[in-house]
């Protein structure tokens, strides 16, 4: 076996996630698998944690051909002949990590992305989706409540915080089921209702997210309802409606006449056109939790947001899935835990910072599962590690088929020894065009 390093997360500085927890780490070395952990004073989990459970911590991890992590490593950072497995954010050519990409491949590097570790039906197998729902939820109700502040309607929404200023998931919940229970007592502002939340998509992301939506008095309506205003006679004063968004409410077939089939949709996305502006104006926060691809057709655009004016009852987007200018198209760059929304400027086509402002807020923070450090690591880690020694064994001098590594990173495989892999040579394409 070969050894193998953690390192620091040093591509944003909210980041205090690690991709195995110490108990873990421990565990794989007891079994043989040699792993350090790179120094960091930022980690969730501490220095002094992994020390007092006999993982060795180092300042550098020059020794070390294998490195495991969690987001994207600085360009200049990335070695020669060395294996990595991180999320790289490059299987939608993206720009902004193309230049990565392409130091890896000049460097023959080899490159497992945890997004594409899936099983053989496409089943993603690691990810921290839930997390992503559960602290986006809590960050859009602390959003909504600081945007109906500014617009002068008092709420118990204005109580909440960022998921990142308590201590824990548990504290965070609880604080929710307060603002439900006055919800439940003394009901919403007359300004304010019926309170509508709208969810788009029923993976994972959108179960964390409605984990925590379901915290507070629900009462749960079915897209069509939503659309004949029913959501007011239902909902009341003492429930938030929630309405939860399938792919059939979206998109429809492009072709007239022709009916609505799942799995076309989802091999031919270009088949179909935009069906989902009928739902926006019946909606106060939209929750966005699909997966999007550049053929799909988008949620909401930049047309309807300028169109729809500064009456327009949709306050708060929080876009989990959060790809920039994709199936939010308002969503024009991404955030930190430390600056989460913007107002969306329709006639400048610009993001202003906070939370006032003509436009609807937005929330796109593209690492919320770093708001809830700790419970997502233990999360993750339990499912990483039992591929750890199968990075730590596998044999680089022998194809990508041969190499003994298990068919689930062999499908996440992007580049192997500096050589695109077959179902990703697309990529080619993009870097190309840098």
């Amino acid at each position: 076996m070969q050894p193998i390093g953690i390192r620091e997360e040093d591509m944003y500085a909210w980041e205090r996630r690690v991709p195995l927890v110490p108990a873990d780490v421990a565990a794989l070395r007891a079994d043989g698998v040699d792993l350090v952990v790179q120094r960091s004073a930022k980690r969730a989990f501490t220095d002094e944690e992994y020390r007092d459970v006999g993982v060795p911590v180092v300042d550098v991890l020059d020794d070390r051909s294998r490195i495991i992590g969690l987001k994207e490593i600085p360009v200049e950072k990335i070695a020669y002949d060395t294996l990595y497995v991180f999320f790289s954010h490059t299987i939608k050519g993206q720009r902004h990590n193309m230049p990565m990409l392409a130091r890896l491949m000049k460097r023959r590097c080899t490159l497992i992305d945890y997004e594409r570790v899936v099983d053989g039906r496409g089943k993603r197998l690691i990810f921290f989706g839930n997390y992503a729902g559960l602290a986006g939820m809590i960050d859009a109700l602390w959003a909504l409540g600081q945007r109906l502040a500014v617009e002068g309607i008092e709420s118990p929404f204005s109580e909440l915080r960022q998921a990142s200023q308590y201590a824990d998931l548990e504290a965070a919940k609880a604080a929710v089921r307060r603002v439900g229970e006055a919800i439940a007592r003394d009901g919403l502002p007359e300004a304010l209702t019926p309170l509508t939340v709208g969810v788009a998509g029923y993976g994972n992301v959108s179960r964390g997210a409605q984990q925590i939506l379901d915290l507070l008095p629900i009462c749960e309506l079915d897209p069509e309802e939503l659309e004949r205003g029913e959501a007011l006679a239902r909902a009341g004063r003492h429930a938030v409606a929630k309405v939860v968004f399938h792919e059939e409410h979206t998109v429809e077939p492009s072709e007239p006449g022709a009916s609505f089939a799942l799995q076309e949709f989802l091999d031919h996305p270009d088949r179909y056109r935009a069906r989902f502006e009928r739902y926006l104006p019946h909606l106060d926060v939209l929750m966005n939790c699909i997966y999007w691809t550049p053929e799909a057709p988008r949620l909401v655009t930049k047309a309807w947001v300028r169109d729809a004016g500064p009456d327009r009852r949709l306050r708060v987007i929080g876009d989990i899935s959060c790809d920039v200018e994709g199936a939010i198209e308002i969503t024009v760059h991404a955030t930190e835990p430390d600056r989460p929304v913007y107002v969306y400027d329709a006639d400048g086509d610009r993001a202003l910072p906070g939370v006032a402002g003509d436009g609807p807020v937005v929330l796109a923070v593209e690492i919320l599962p770093s708001e809830l450090p700790r419970e997502a690591s233990a999360y993750f880690s339990g499912i990483l590690k039992q591929y750890v020694p199968a990075v730590a064994a596998a044999d680089l001098e022998a194809p990508l088929e041969q190499c003994g590594l298990p068919p689930e990173l062999i499908r996440a495989t992007i580049v192997y020894r500096g050589e695109l892999t077959a179902p990703y040579r697309d990529l080619e394409r993009h870097l190309r065009e840098q």
